[in-house]
């Protein structure tokens, strides 16, 4: 919207800048103005007038690029939460696949998430796994309690054996 708008100032601005200087040169050449009236009517029409105007839209043109890309950050951010979440661990790599990011961003947005208090959980660097905090509590169940095979992270709250099938949630 502000973006929008900025556009629009900024137009308007200029068109207002084009009749200043038509009327200007057309009341000079009638006679009805000296050269030095219509100057100062030029400069006074444009400082009161177009900059104002053209400045506003400006920051308003600014302004609403910068809250399109806060959007942005924040939807990626919520995707990046919802898939950690939802498989409860994610490989970095994929992460930045899913996400259209680098892996740097990625773990810049893993640490806003952090410092906002909206995620908790761990990262295994070396090998390029994050665990959401679900994940890391279920990790220190290691083998099925039906047939004792090795549990994995199915996704959120949830893990599973592959051998029998028998899953496990997250209380």
């Amino acid at each position: 919207m502000g973006k929008t708008l900025g556009i629009i100032l900024i137009i308007g601005g200029i068109i207002v800048g084009i009749i200043i200087t038509y009327l200007m040169s057309v009341y000079r050449s009638e006679g009805s103005l000296t050269a030095g009236a219509a100057t100062l009517g030029m400069v006074i029409g444009f400082l009161a007038l177009v900059l104002p105007q053209l400045g506003f839209g400006a920051f308003l043109l600014l302004r609403g690029r910068q809250e399109a890309i806060d959007t942005k950050t924040a939807t990626k951010q919520r995707q990046m939460l919802g898939i950690i979440k939802t498989r409860g661990q994610v490989y970095i790599a994929d992460l930045a696949i899913d996400l259209h990011s680098s892996r740097d961003e990625v773990q810049s947005m893993l640490y806003e998430l952090v410092n906002m208090g909206l995620y908790s959980g761990y990262i295994n660097w070396k090998e390029g796994t994050l665990y959401s905090s679900e994940a890391s509590e279920l990790r220190n169940l290691d083998r099925c309690k039906n047939c004792g095979g090795k549990l994995e992270l199915a996704g959120k709250g949830v893990i599973r054996c592959p051998y029998c099938g028998t899953e496990y949630f997250l209380s």
